[in-house]
């Protein structure tokens, strides 16, 4: 094992740092033997489910354009409703 690893460069964005961790190991840069295991008592799921009932044709034709966009569609609904709320 190496003794001592490569520092880790700056970088200016997350694009930047997510690239060169494609092309790089961690295994050079972090010395793995001094990580600690956490817990992250209380994080709460930033989602809420909720029940709503549609008309059938209404649920046909969401489903319908989530097909042709290849998504699911209670994504298209999640897309439609942001979209909707940043235009207002």
């Amino acid at each position: 094992m190496k003794a001592t690893k490569t520092p880790i460069p700056e970088f200016a964005n997350e694009a930047e740092e997510a690239l060169f961790w494609q092309a790089h190991d961690t295994v050079d840069y972090v010395d793995w033997s001094m990580a600690k295991a956490v817990t992250f008592a209380n994080l709460q799921p930033s989602l809420k489910s909720i029940s709503l009932r549609l008309p059938e044709p209404m649920l046909a034709r969401l489903k319908s354009l989530a097909n042709e966009r290849d998504v699911p569609y209670q994504s298209l609904i999640k897309m439609i409703l942001a979209d909707h709320l940043a235009h207002s």
